[in-house]
């Protein structure tokens, strides 16, 4: 049985009569106000070469952010950011960003608007649950079959069920943002006037491939060309090119990404096949089962930062689940292959949880960390799974942060210390073994509580759960002739101002390309240029939503 999405709202009032779109505003909880926000759906079939798919499928998203103070019709704004996600990445991780950079501009006098948009593929998606605002309830809906509204939950999709999703490359991915701002903003000379296109690690690579392709199939004919519907670029911890070459462990090594060296030919054979997988996956949190912890544990951290988590007791035992407990919480191998002790052994609050998932200090995969601050509450040890702490092991895919792992099971209750609470004067400090502090107040920069609140409160997910395989092997054969007739005018990547802003621990961190002349956020992760808060620990504004501020009112 194909899984399903959530059904479509009905029109918000000024959507368009043909039932082609809707637009349903977003209540949140964020701090930051003066920002409206709506989820928008605007219909654009697959063509029917695509192959069954859910009906769902034939419609793209965007989260809208706006200020509150100014126009309502997207054509009447100053400017208009339009980001492109990361890889395994959603709408909903652009949520902190997007209402900094709104609100900035606003204080600037410049009313723009940023939409964050959700590729096709998460369409798959299913949010019942974690919309349900209650962490049991989401549990037993995902992995009890246990009904939410009437709703039974449709399982976790496999390869057979996603032979449309063989034809998810790059071409299909630029066509829809074409398509999309197309149906959105029909005067191109608008579109070129107001337009700002860019995106966050991978989709900086979907920017440079948008601004070199033709939509019209004649080269003659450039109005439609990808870089005459923007009027500048902006790149987030990426940059604007056609070549993976500057995301550097942002695919980890245990995924299953075909052999590309079989050839593009042998490769779409694969995928259309099924002989092949159609979805990026990898055994710890990056495959649908777990990557729904994040929003189950965000869930938890929104409701009760502070509360003692039951979710590692509450969760039913499964191999994915178990792999990814164990890889996150193993302080070293012999504990990483016994399960003992395992992360069920510990207290921890519900942040302490959400914090273990995606701090730097934390997690050993540097695409997926962010800065929100550090354990706390008692003993905590250096944890030298699957890297040990030091020497130059910290480099690459495992990001540049020491980690660090509670060391008393059946002890104290583990709680989070947030972001803006490290070198308080009740901070411990802790140290790794070698003398080196785990953290400093500059090194942390996201606030846990909305990070929760992005993970759990978003109508569109904050991870994309079903990646299309054939969006990396096809930018990885970017020099096959099937992939290379699609760089169509490569002028277009230099047609406009970009403006590159790179987080300073992220994964360009210690190979800078200066010839960018980029915007540096010094202790950043690759997340927090997406998730940090409004005013950092420095007492200043935070920088990358600054930048774009300032880009929106005049791209340089």
């Amino acid at each position: 049985m194909l899984l399903t999405a959530g059904t479509l709202t009905a029109a918000a009032p000024g959507a368009r009569a043909d039932g082609a779109r809707t637009e349903t505003p977003v209540k949140s909880t964020s701090p930051v106000t003066g920002v409206t926000e709506s989820v928008v759906r605007v219909k654009v079939p697959l063509p029917d070469s695509a192959g069954p798919r859910p009906a769902a499928c034939d419609w793209l998203s965007y989260l809208r952010y706006r200020s509150a103070g100014g126009p309502a019709a997207s054509a009447d704004a100053d400017r208009i950011l339009v980001a492109q996600p990361g890889i395994l990445e959603g709408a909903g991780a652009f949520d902190s960003v997007a209402r900094n950079t709104v609100t900035r501009a606003a204080e600037q006098g410049t009313h723009i608007e940023f939409w964050a948009l959700d590729r096709r593929s998460n369409c798959l998606e299913d949010r019942t649950g974690i919309a349900s605002g209650d962490q049991h309830t989401a549990v037993d809906y995902y992995y009890r079959g246990k009904q939410v509204g009437g709703r039974t939950f449709g399982g976790f999709a496999g390869n057979a069920q996603l032979g449309w999703m063989a034809k998810l490359g790059i071409e299909q991915t630029v066509r829809d943002q074409y398509d999309l701002l197309s149906a959105e903003l029909p005067s191109q000379a608008q579109r070129k006037r107001k337009v700002l296109c860019g995106g966050h690690s991978l989709g900086g690579v979907i920017t440079g491939y948008f601004a070199a392709a033709d939509f019209d199939g004649n080269r003659a004919t450039t109005a439609d060309a990808g870089y005459n519907q923007c009027a500048g670029y902006f790149a987030l911890d990426t940059t604007v090119s056609t070549s993976l070459a500057d995301l550097s462990g942002s695919i980890p090594d245990d995924t299953n990404l075909p052999d590309i060296g079989l050839g593009y030919g042998v490769v779409q054979a694969g995928l259309d096949s099924g002989v092949l997988p159609r979805t990026l996956t990898a055994p710890v949190l990056l495959n649908p089962e777990t990557m729904t912890l994040l929003g189950i544990a965000g869930l938890g951290a929104l409701n009760d930062l502070e509360g003692e988590a039951d979710l590692p007791r509450y969760l039913p035992s499964g191999l994915n689940i178990e792999a990814t407990n164990r890889f996150l919480f193993a302080k070293d191998t012999a504990a990483f292959l016994t399960g003992t002790p395992s992360v069920k052994d510990f207290r921890l609050t519900n942040g302490a949880v959400l914090g273990a998932l995606l701090d730097d200090n934390s997690v050993p995969l540097a695409f997926l960390q962010t800065s929100v601050g550090f354990f706390d509450g008692g003993p905590i040890a250096d944890k030298s799974f699957p890297v040990a702490n030091g020497g130059d092991q910290q480099a690459g895919p495992y990001g540049t942060a020491y980690k660090a792992i509670p060391d008393r099971p059946q002890g104290p209750l583990y709680t989070w210390r947030n972001y803006d609470r490290v070198g308080d004067a009740d901070d411990p400090g802790y140290r790794s073994a070698d003398g080196t502090p785990f953290t400093v107040a500059g090194e942390e920069v996201t606030d846990v509580r909305q990070l929760a609140r992005s993970l759990a409160e978003q109508p569109l997910d904050f991870t994309e759960q079903y990646f299309p395989t054939k969006l990396v092997t096809d930018i990885q054969l970017s020099t096959s002739p099937q992939v290379k007739k699609l760089v169509v005018h490569p002028e277009g990547l230099k047609a406009n101002p970009v403006l590159t802003v790179l987080a300073g621990e992220g994964l360009l961190a210690g190979r800078v390309p200066a010839e960018l002349h980029p915007v540096v956020a010094d202790g950043y992760q690759h997340l927090d240029v997406l998730t940090a808060a409004p005013v950092q620990n420095n007492g200043r504004p935070e920088p990358v939503s600054t930048s774009l501020a300032g880009f929106a009112r005049s791209p340089r």
